[in-house]
């Protein structure tokens, strides 16, 4: 996908989905009616309008990572090119639905609304059979082992204290590289040994040969 498509494709998918999870259907449930502040503390007003910034501020960040660095859209139709590991994505897996109950949870605490809190927790677990059922399988079969090691190094959920070294799956995409050098060599072999024409090579040895890191050089999202 053409940076400008997945660009386009991303901005209109943050308005349908971000903008009816977070926003049309936060307002269909609480008017956007200030109550009194629970407990009577209004400290908890500027919490709630805090976790309100950070969940958008998230948002747009994840979704211009999945159009300017990706090359894709989080809509599940238009997925990326390349597998996400930087910015937000290099403390927890999951930052665009972190950032939208984020966003849930602070109307909750600004607006004094508890049917915002239960649909918030509904939203989540949502989320989270999605993630299991479709999501993660769908991720791991496009990416594979880089995925398999992006897994293993950032939580789900709890985001990480430290970020993510993103040479871990550069590592693994070298790996996932090198594997398919090896396919091709045996798959050339083959052919040499079977083919009667003399223009073949006689050894895969007089093939040019590639290192991994070459393979794999103009596809892997660097750290910034």
């Amino acid at each position: 996908m053409r940076r400008a498509q997945a660009v386009v494709g991303s901005a209109v998918f943050f308005v349908i989905a971000p903008g009816f999870v977070a926003g049309l259907a936060p307002y269909w449930i609480s008017g956007w009616r200030i109550e009194p502040p629970w407990l009577g503390v209004a400290m908890v007003r500027w919490i709630g309008g805090a976790l309100i910034l950070l969940g958008i501020g998230g948002l747009c960040d994840s979704f211009a990572r999945f159009a300017l660095e990706g090359r894709g859209t989080p809509a599940p139709p238009f997925p990326t090119e390349r597998l996400v590991v930087t910015g937000l994505y290099r403390y927890v897996r999951n930052p665009i639905y972190i950032a939208l109950m984020s966003t849930i949870f602070g109307q909750a605490l600004l607006f004094s609304n508890t049917q915002l809190l239960i649909y918030g927790a509904a939203v989540w677990l949502a989320f989270h059979v999605w993630v299991l059922v479709y999501e993660e399988p769908t991720v791991r079969g496009r990416f594979g082992p880089q995925f398999e090691a992006y897994r293993a190094a950032v939580p789900r959920w709890i985001p990480r204290l430290t970020p993510l070294a993103v040479a871990v799956v550069v590592t693994a995409r070298a790996g996932q590289a090198q594997r398919l050098r090896y396919s091709l060599e045996m798959l050339i072999s083959l052919a040499v040994m079977n083919s009667k024409s003399a223009g073949w090579p006689r050894s895969v040895a007089s093939m040019p040969r590639f290192s991994a890191a070459t393979i794999s050089a103009g596809s892997v999202i660097r750290s910034p």
